[in-house]
Parts: C-alpha cells; structure tokens; sequence
C-alpha cells in the first residue's frame, strides 16, 4: 500500500513571537513556541527550564497570552542574526545537590561559559584561579567522586634541583554546596615556603541569561570579613576564605597565602560561597531520611552496581522540597538546564522510582495537585506545564496533557507498590479531576487531541490516556468512586478505533502512525514515542492492563524497535534513521533518549519479546560505561560500529531524573517484580533468557519494608526479603 503523505502543521498552527521561551495559552499549558524566522533558534534552546523553584499554576485568560516571568528570561537573536551557542555540558564535571551546583572543567574556574559555583539559578562565583609561586599548576585529573563533588589533581616543579618529576601536588575538591578546599602537599624532600593566590571573580548572572550569552561583566568586588564580597541590583554574595588571607585586595579580587609545608606536609584553604541573607544551603537529598532506598544491585555483569548507585545518588542531588510545604519533596528534571519542576518529568521519574519507596511519589503528587486548574476554569483538573517541541512533523506537544494523564497513573501504580490508603484516599480528588479533565475534553469522540483545541491526536498521548482510563477506574473502584463503568468504556472505544485508524500499513507488515492529523490522515513517520504503547500499566494481582495494539500489531511494533533504524546500537532513537527529517543530534528527531529507550526494553520485556529488549538493554548499559555509568537525558543517535563510542549531546542534562529513575525501571523489569500490596502479593515475571546473567536486588522497599529478588542465570526468580504476610503470587 503506498505511504500516504505527511500532513505540513506549518501553514496551520498559529504560534505567538518567542519571547522568553513561554507564554500562557487558551489551554491553560505554559507553552514553549517555536519561532517562525529564516534562521530559528538552535533546538537546544527550545524548552528550557531555568528557575530552581515550582511552577505557579497560571489562570489563562482565553484569546489572549501572558507575558513570561523573569525566571525564564531566554530570549533569540533578532531576525536574521546567527543564534547564540548554547554554552556546552558534555564535557563539564556537574556537581548537584540542589538549589546548589557546581559546574567545571579541568579544575580552574576561569569564568568561561557556566564555570561557577550557583544556588537556585543564579552564579555567586564564576572565577576561581590558583596560582602556587606565580604558576598555575599542571591538571592531570578531573573526576567526579559522587553526585555533588569532583575532584581536581595538578602538579607543580617549585625546587630547582627537582628534575623532571613534581615535588607540589595541588588538590582541589570541589563541591555543590558550595565549599571548595584546596591542599598543598610538599613531595619534596625538604620543607617548603609556598605563596598562593587565589583569583575571584563573578557575575552574579543568572543561568538563563548565561544560556543566551547575556552574563555580563564581572562586578568590582570588595573587602569583607576574611574574603571578598560581590554585589548587585538584588543579589550579593561574599567568598570567605579559612584560614584568612595575609593579603586581600578588592581591586584585584585577589586572596594571597604563605603557606609552610614540611616534607611531606599539607596545608589546605577552604573556601566557602555564600549568598547574602540566605542561610547555608540544606539540599533536600541531605536529609536524615531519603525518600529514596538505599537499594543495591549486584550480578554476573559488574556494571550493574555502579549504574544503580550513581542513578539513586543523582536522584538524591535532584531532589528539591516544595518552598511552601517542606514536607513534600519532588525531583527536579535535570541539571543544569531544568533545575525546576517540570510536571510531566517529575511524575514520570517517580513511577519508574516506584521500586525505591513511595515517599518521593506521594511528595510529587502533592505538590502537583495544589498546580491543577481549579474548578471553574474551562480546563479544569489539568496540571499545567510547558510545550515540548516535536520536531518539524508535528506542532509543539503539551506537557501539560501528559502530566493530567500521569497523576491518575502514579497514584494508582503507587498504591500497587504501598502508598497506604489514607494517602491515596487523600490524594484521590485530585487523581479523580484529571480523570474529569480527560472525559471532559476527549468529549464524544474516541481521541484525546494534543494540543487542545484542534490539535492532533498523537499515538503517545493516547496511549497515555488510555491508560490513564484503565488505570484511574481500578482506582476508582477500589474507593467505591462513580464513573470507572464510563471510563472503560470510552477506553474500550479508544482501543477500536486505534487499531484500525493508526495502523499504517506498508511492505514491512505496518506501523503506527505517529499522530492523526485534525482532517484524520496519519502523520507515518515512526518515532520513539510508540514506546508508550508498550507501556500499559499495572493493575492488580500483578496482571498488566490490556494495550492499545492487537498481538499481530505488538509484534511488528516490536520488530521495529529492535531494528538497526531505531536501534542505533546505544539506544533507541527518538527518530527512525530512514524517516525524513532524521537528525542525529536533534532532540526529537533522532537523538538517543534513555527514558523512550527504557520504557522499551521494560515494554518488549512485559509483551514478551526479550530479544528486542535484551539488544536495546545491553546497548544502554555499554553507553552507560562511557558516560562513566552517568547517563544524560540524550546523547547523539549515531550508528554504532565496532570501536566507536556514544556521542555527547552539547546541551543534554546530566544528571537529568528521568535518565537516573530508567536504570531502576530497567533493573527491576528484567526481575519483573509486580506488587499489590492491598491484596497482600507480589508476582515475579523475570526474563527468562537472563541477558545480564544472574541479578541480585536489594534493598527495594514493598509494603512499606525491605524487599530482596535473585534471578539467576537460566531466568528464575526467588524472593529473598520481604514483608511479613506478603504472600508470592501466581
């Protein structure tokens, strides 16, 4: 059957100038736009997250926009003007423990691009030079020694009979809160007199004009207590030097030391960044108690401990509390462009880290729930949220759509895991107005368009709400709420009219359309998004909700996944490599996105297609290696072949949460642990073929208590820990 052509948005979507990156629309969503010039701005600086704080809920006014806040103050070029370089990430050593981040090169912050120390958003220091007897030390090392600190190695030649080898190691450890000490040790085998200067210097800039290259100059610094002080039109913030300088000069911004060193001595100067009228930074994943288990993951393949460790550590750097209720904590999306909430990446973070404890996902539901729209709004019950851009096939998404069909979804899922019934119970009418919501604008027809009104209707956003239905009526039923009857209906209907309207049929056997445009014809490129089709839900007595697509459809699906046009060896690519359009760096449109990669090895694993899934698991975690087991958000979609390595993506963000929590959701599919703590079970479905050889998880949490799984190599599983009375299921 010949392809049918792709429908051109372009002509039809009516979208305001850029200015700032956001604006409020009809539909209640803060929307990013796409700017409609020659030369548009890179994609990169579409949809940035900036602030350090939660998103506001916004009230629309309908026909008209509201202008952006300053907490999202990117802006582009003027028409015709090359846009501004996004300043890279690939390379740089960022150290989280949110508000805080430290962001560095090879060890001297010079001031370049987003060197510097920052607390909720904005640069308290961009320059920190070391000199040691009027030289800067050779690097040798830059590493990273966990979520928020790195450490910096360099070597100096001070004595003159010292040959070719070092007698002065410079050690620089550097941290996200704010502190960065600096030792001296004397290799020599005599003592040593050294002087030190430390050279400083800032902008207080705040990261969203550094992302658009409007910094600034340094500011003229001054003389307070032992350091020196920067101040600004609403900011000013002090570094405070132990022990205190011999010689401080504000014109210089310079910090000088004689330092005494036996041989074989040390001495340090530390050095603390403070912002003024702020107290000392207290990052939410510090607290005595985690939201997060501390699980382990061990087996055959030594990768696996230290994927799961630095993915729950960049958790713990992301976590951030809700300013106004300190007791609800959320994750942000990623560092250092999306410090923020962002609604639908915080939810979906919190599902995949579900295996980890439901605290985290109870402290994101609140938070969300006090954002929706109230009642009286025409769009009532909907989370708002940002546009994501969608590629040139298809105008920007709604994020805000998704994180509606989320909310039902966590809640439902969380409840599964152990979240106890007065929590649910109390997080149930804002769970049951998102269901309100997707009835409500679904309206007579079986399609729910994205974004509203007159938007298309995507495959994923279907697939969303699809399970949002199936998923929101188990609920309802569980607390004797009305209208499950009405939503598995309109889901039944959903399903028959998906089958046979976004099946697109070709040589190869079919595939799903990407979306249906308004006039019903199908835009066929295949993308990541039909992951989400895999991804059903789970429902009680450990039973996956029906999905979307027939068996027949589900095995095409699947064969395509595993493809080498999708499967680019790394991962799956958020576009196929034959579609048109396809960019290897483009952040919809055929970059690696480890979350879409994720959710597929956990969907083809639950539809029973391990082979698929074991060729996209392994080539994650070879990634993962490269990434020194740190996975981005994205990273470039390049074929793999025999000696090459993953390319970075300049702007990715690393850590970003949804990269960290898929490490968990793949580790915990291959066991295939499905609770229903309210029926006092546990089914396991592990992956028979074993790719990864013999899995140990420990330190999960089910029912509220720890929860232990082997699987072995020929793919049996054995609960080893659990809680008392949760019985395995059948």
């Amino acid at each position: 059957m010949q392809q049918q052509p792709t429908p051109s948005y372009a002509p039809d979507v009516q979208r305001p100038p850029w200015d700032g990156g956001e604006w409020y629309p009809t539909d209640g969503a803060v929307t990013t736009a796409r700017q409609t010039i020659d030369v548009p701005p890179p994609p990169t600086l579409r949809g940035l997250n900036l602030s350090a704080g939660r998103a506001r809920p916004s009230t629309p006014t309908p026909g008209r926009g509201r202008r952006p806040t300053a907490a999202t103050p990117v802006r582009p070029p003027q028409v015709g003007r090359p846009a501004p370089e996004l300043p890279p990430t690939h390379a740089a050593l960022v150290c989280v423990a949110l508000p805080g981040l430290a962001i560095s090169g090879e060890g001297q912050l010079a001031g370049r691009g987003l060197d510097g120390f920052y607390r909720g958003g904005r640069r308290l220091l961009a320059r920190c030079q070391v000199r040691v007897a009027g030289r800067e030390p050779l690097a040798v090392q830059a590493r990273m020694t966990s979520a928020d600190s790195a450490r910096f190695v360099g070597t100096l030649r001070v004595s003159p009979s010292a040959g070719p080898d070092p007698d002065v190691v410079v050690e620089r450890t550097r941290r996200a809160d704010g502190t960065e000490r600096i030792t001296l040790r004397n290799a020599a085998a005599r003592p040593l007199r050294l002087p030190i200067e430390v050279s400083l210097g800032t902008d207080l800039a705040e990261l969203a004009a550094i992302a658009s290259g409007r910094a600034g100059p340094e500011l003229p610094a001054t003389v307070h207590d032992s350091g020196l002080r920067w101040a600004a039109a609403g900011a000013a913030a002090s570094v405070i030097a132990d022990p205190p300088p011999s010689d401080a000069l504000a014109s210089a911004g310079l910090l000088r030391w004689e330092l005494e060193l036996p041989p074989g001595g040390t001495a340090a100067v530390e050095l603390r960044v403070r912002l003024d009228g702020a107290g000392p930074l207290r990052p939410a994943g510090h607290a005595t108690t985690s939201p997060l288990a501390p699980a382990r993951a061990t087996g055959d393949d030594p990768r696996l401990t230290p994927l799961l460790d630095m993915a729950i550590a960049d958790l713990q750097a992301l976590l951030l509390r809700d300013a106004a209720h300190p007791a609800d904590i959320h994750l942000a999306a990623g560092a250092p462009w999306r410090c923020g909430l962002a609604p639908a990446e915080a939810l979906a973070a919190a599902r995949m880290a579900l295996p980890l404890g439901t605290r985290l996902a109870v402290g994101t539901l609140r938070t969300l729930a006090r954002t929706q729209l109230p009642e009286g709004n025409p769009r009532a019950g909907l989370i708002p949220g940002p546009r994501r851009d969608a590629g040139p096939l298809l105008p920007p998404a709604c994020t805000g759509t998704e994180a509606t069909l989320l909310f039902p979804v966590l809640l439902a899922e969380a409840r599964r895991w152990g979240l106890p019934e007065q929590e649910t119970r109390e997080l149930l009418p804002a769970a049951e107005r998102c269901l309100t919501w997707l009835r409500t604008t679904a309206g007579a027809g079986p399609y729910l368009p994205d974004p509203q009104p007159g938007g298309p209707a995507r495959c994923d956003t279907q697939a969303h709400a699809y399970r949002a239905a199936l998923l929101g009526a188990d609920l309802l039923d569980a607390f004797d709420r009305p209208g499950a009857t009405e939503l598995r209906e309109w889901a039944q209907a959903l399903r028959a009219a998906f089958r046979a309207d976004f099946w697109v049929e070709d040589r190869g056997g079919g595939r799903p359309a990407a979306a249906l445009a308004p006039d019903g014809r199908p835009v066929p490129h295949l993308g990541s998004g039909v992951v989400h089709l895999l991804d059903t839900g789970l429902l009680g007595s450990g039973r996956l909700a029906p999905g979307l697509l027939d068996p027949v459809q589900t095995e095409h699906l699947a064969r395509l996944l595993g493809a080498p046009a999708m499967d680019a060896g790394w991962g799956l690519r958020g576009l196929g490599a034959k579609e048109v359009g396809h960019n290897p760096f483009g952040h919809r449109t055929g970059a690696v996105r480890v979350h879409d990669t994720a959710l597929a090895v956990a969907g083809l694993v639950a539809a029973g297609y391990e082979k698929e899934a074991s060729g996209l698991l392994r080539g994650l975690l070879d990634a993962a290696e490269h990434f020194g087991h740190r996975l981005p958000d994205m990273f470039a979609g390049e074929q793999r072949f025999s000696g090459s390595a993953p390319l970075p993506h300049p702007a990715a963000c690393r850590p970003a949460a949804t990269a960290a929590a898929s490490a968990i959701m793949m580790l915990t599919a291959l066991a295939g642990i499905r609770p229903d703590t309210p029926a006092g079970t546990v089914t396991l479905c592990p992956v028979r073929s074993a790719p990864l050889g013999e899995l140990g998880l420990t330190g999960l949490r089910v029912a509220g208590a720890p929860f232990a799984v082997r699987v072995s190599r020929l793919g049996l599983a054995m609960v080893e820990e659990a809680a008392d009375g949760l019985q395995l299921g059948v």
